[in-house]
This record gives structure tokens, sequence and C-alpha cells, in this order.
């Protein structure tokens, strides 16, 4: 299969094509790893920067290239140690600076919106008003809070309002500061081994803290294929049959949760993604790119060529999930 716009018309005709390639990627507007590094607040040029005209231009040229109809935008959060009168100005204007560059671009992007966890009651308000006033698809997020984990009840009030709106929340990582050391050297195993880490930590404590039985409605995308979850479920399953007493906080097997949750593309390989379908289902998986760092310029061409995939499973992984989670209309 030479493109993705062949495969649309030979499968499903020019209705289907209408959402091929809607893919998450980062605005790049921001760099969660220099910020996990600076005890100081973000300076405010650098929390407010959205882009336009020629970079905008740029980066249609780039979608165009790889096969990408639509962009989900989301900016990684550099906020979480900024007071709250400060930061509700910096998360509202990112959020009314996005809901700008979608309505400019409506058949090219769609966002989520910014909230500032530190503050779970704001970040709840937040997310309501950039869905119902700024028409934003969800929230962004990191895997933690300056060090708490997102399943502690005093986030619930988050949970509990992207539950009610009935959005889904993107989960990015910003790193594991405390394994830096372990992590220095050759590799660039901060980001290869602590990224993905990272995610695996934050769905496990969703899971076996009681986080997604208390909201069984959340929706929750995991970046870089859910980390390393999904593809070691087993030895979580296996975990609970060996110490039982530290799985009393879920209701179902850890595998049970998986197929619930969603997850980038983003393991590289056909075998890799004919793997994270067996354990997730294509349902629960949508293209990642992490654009604008480069890691891959091929994501659309790796559904395609997967071996093993159904037409049905392609169509859903290339639009048909994020066009439903997102509420894009095809």
């Amino acid at each position: 299969m030479s493109n993705r716009r062949e495969f649309f018309k030979e499968v499903a005709g020019a209705a289907a094509g209408v959402a091929a390639g809607v893919v998450f990627t980062g605005c790049g507007l921001l760099d969660a790893q220099q910020s996990a590094k600076s005890a100081g607040a973000p300076k405010r040029r650098q929390v407010i920067a959205i882009m336009a005209g020629e970079m905008a231009t740029e980066r249609f040229a780039r979608m165009d290239e790889w096969g990408t109809d639509m962009q989900a935008l989301s900016i990684n959060p550099t906020w979480y140690s900024v007071e709250r009168d400060v930061v509700s100005q910096v998360i509202k204007l990112q959020n009314e600076k996005l809901a700008e560059l979608c309505a400019k671009y409506p058949d090219r992007f769609v966002a989520y919106a910014s909230v500032a966890l530190q503050y779970p009651d704001l970040a709840a308000e937040q997310l309501e008003e950039g869905v119902k006033k700024y028409n934003l698809r969800g929230a962004a997020i990191g895997g933690h809070v300056n060090g708490d984990e997102l399943s502690n009840a005093k986030f619930d009030p988050f949970w509990k309002k992207a539950e009610e709106l009935g959005v889904l929340v993107f989960m990015h990582p910003q790193g594991i500061p405390e394994m830096d050391k372990r992590l220095a050297g050759g590799g660039g195993l901060t980001n290869v081994i602590g990224n993905p880490l990272e995610t695996a930590i934050f769905l496990s404590h969703l899971i076996f803290d009681g986080t997604l039985d208390k909201f069984p409605g959340l929706k929750v995308c995991g970046a870089h294929a859910g980390g390393y979850l999904p593809s070691y479920i087993g030895r979580s399953d296996y975990g609970c049959v060996r110490f039982p007493e530290g799985c009393k906080g879920a209701k179902k097997k850890a595998s049970e949760y998986v197929r619930q949750l969603y997850f980038d593309s983003m393991v590289f390989t056909p075998e890799g993604l004919r793997h994270l379908v067996a354990e997730t289902g294509a349902s629960q998986l949508m293209i990642g790119t992490d654009y604008p760092f480069p890691w891959s310029t091929t994501t659309v061409d790796h559904i395609l060529n997967t071996p093993g995939l159904s037409n049905a499973d392609k169509i859903a992984i290339l639009g048909g999930n994020a066009a439903r989670l997102l509420k894009i209309t095809i």
C-alpha cells in the first residue's frame, strides 16, 4: 500500500478519508525536561508562545508530507510549581490562544486544554472552561505533580470533572527527577527509558490505587504506547496472584483496565504494534508522533504496513478512534 489515501479509497471511500491521520502531537512550545531541572518559575514568554504564520505553514507542509490530515495539539506542562494567581493567567492565555489557532485552522487542528493540576479545584474549572467555552477536546497533563501521584485523592475533583465532561485526558511524561543519576550517561536513558517508565508508573497507580474504579467513565490516554505497561501486563496480573495484599485497590485484573485505557502507537516496529494491538485492542490506539521531536516521520506508514491488521483496525488507528474520542465530525 503506497499511501493512506489510496488505502481509504480502496476500503472505505471518501467518507472515511476525512478521518485519516488524526494524530497526537506536542506543540513543542515548552521543554519539560528543562523545566524539571529548573527550580524557578518559567518566564512569561516561555508559556504564551503559540504558533502562527510561517510556523503554521511549515507545520502543514510537514503534515502533508507525512500523510496527516489533522493534529491534536498539547503543551507539555512546566507550570506545576507556579503560584495560583500567576498560573491562572498563564493557563487562560494558553487555552485562549490554542482555541484561536484551532478556530483559524479547523480542518487541521484540535487541541487539549492546559490545566494547573497543583490546584485540583482550579484544574477542574479550567478543564470545564476549556471544553465549554473554547471548544478544546480534553486536557493534557504530566505524569505527576511535584512528585505526587495523580491517583492521590486530592486530585479527585479534576478526575471527576473529566469523567463528567466525557473528554479525553492525554498524559505525556515530564521525567523522573529522582532517577536522573541512574539514567545519566550514554543512550539518552532519561528519555528512552525514563519517559515510558513514568507513563507505566502513572497508569499503574490509576489502576492499583482505585482511581479507574472510582471514576469508571474516565478516558485516559498514555503517551509512548503506555510505556512498559501494555507490553508486560502479564506481570502486573501475576503480581496480584503473588502479592494479593498489594492489589486490593483494584476491582479487576490489570489487563482488563488496559483494554479500557487508550494509547498512542509510538512503538516503532510492526511487531511492537502487533503486540500492542493484541494486548489492548485496536479500538484503544491512535497515531502518536511526539512532533516536533524527531522520533518518526513514518507513523502513518507504520500502521499501513503492519502485517495482521485488518482494514477495520487500520481505519480505527489511523483516525477513527481519535475522531470518536475528540469529537471530530467526519
